[in-house]
């Protein structure tokens, strides 16, 4: 059977580009035909200024997203990052594999180094680093392949890198894992700027659908949407990014096509009233177990437990070998 691994970071609320470009498929389709386990990746949270006691509320919250959303414990391994301690101790290794050239090539470290610079921020260490640790991630549970959105496409190519160097060196140790996307709605863009993905990290809200935001405010955030400079309702990324993204996400919520749904509509607003509808049925289920999971934080906890013990030991005997096959003496 193969083995699927991918995570979430909790370094904010999460979104309704999370849930239709990555977790949706989880629940749908990989949990069901794969051994899967996905985690509350924890760690990356740390390479950014951040607030510890909110790193540990939206470390909870995603994770009872995750179950509300439909990831059964019964049919995935469910976990936190920072409970196996696996994923730490192979980043190591991966850093003495990895080059400077390599993580400095990698488009997010610039594009977050750059911002924090402008905020009068330092760059930590962890943020050039953290794209190994997202490979130590994958590879310490020999994933075959890994759901992931567009933007971190670059990363599981340099986790391929890293597995098939560390192979050659040391002796084949690792699964050399492949992406994979979900063909609609893969990448889920702002509301309010539709050129940019909706990331649930942005400071201005507005455009951003969050998992937890109630029906009312999911419809005004859809309902005052940016569209385009002309009327006609076409589906083209290009010229008409706004009206696309709205026909994205109404077929994603519906099922549908998005250029045959563009034939369905004359107007801008009949588009949008859909969409928002659409939208607010779909996240509806959801936050109505967030809302009986949150009641019983218990049962998260002894899910997290339960999934941490599976993964270690999944992890363990792989990192150990990882460890013998680069020199190092294995402990008595």
């Amino acid at each position: 059977m193969k083995r699927i691994f991918s995570g979430v970071k909790p370094t904010g609320h999460l979104t309704l580009g999370n849930y239709l470009g990555a977790v949706r498929r989880w629940v749908e389709v990989d949990q069901h035909r794969a051994d899967a386990l996905f985690s509350v990746v924890d760690l990356h949270a740390l390479t950014v200024e951040h607030d510890p006691a909110r790193v540990r509320r939206l470390s909870r919250q995603a994770a009872t997203l995750l179950m509300a959303a439909g990831l059964d414990p019964e049919l995935c391994t469910l976990f936190v990052q920072s409970h196996v301690d696996e994923h730490a101790r192979l980043s190591y290794l991966l850093e003495c594999t990895a080059t400077d050239g390599e993580l400095r090539r990698m488009i997010q470290y610039k594009e977050k180094s750059v911002r924090a610079q402008a905020a009068g921020q330092g760059v930590r260490l962890s943020l050039l680093t953290y794209p190994v640790l997202m490979a130590a991630d994958i590879l310490a549970y020999g994933a075959d392949e890994v759901p992931v959105g567009e933007d971190q496409t670059q990363h599981v190519e340099l986790t391929r890198d890293l597995a098939v160097r560390f192979n050659q060196r040391y002796g084949h140790t690792f699964t050399v894992p492949r992406a994979t996307r979900p063909e609609v709605a893969a990448r889920v863009m702002d509301l309010q700027d539709p050129t940019s993905k909706m990331g649930k990290s942005h400071e201005n809200g507005a455009g951003i659908v969050y998992l937890l935001d109630d029906a009312d405010t999911v419809r005004r955030k859809i309902m005052r949407a940016v569209t385009d400079s002309g009327r006609d309702v076409e589906y083209d990324r290009e010229a008409g990014p706004g009206v696309a993204n709205l026909l994205d996400l109404l077929a994603a919520a519906t099922g549908g096509n998005p250029e045959a749904l563009a034939g369905v509509y004359e107007t801008y607003g009949s588009l949008k009233k859909d969409t928002a509808d659409a939208v607010v049925e779909l996240l509806r289920p959801v936050r109505e177990r967030h809302a009986e999971l949150a009641a019983d934080p218990g049962q998260v906890d002894l899910v997290l437990r339960d999934g941490a013990r599976r993964a270690r030991e999944t992890a363990r005997p792989l990192v150990d070998r990882a460890y013998r096959a680069i020199g190092l003496l294995p402990a008595g």
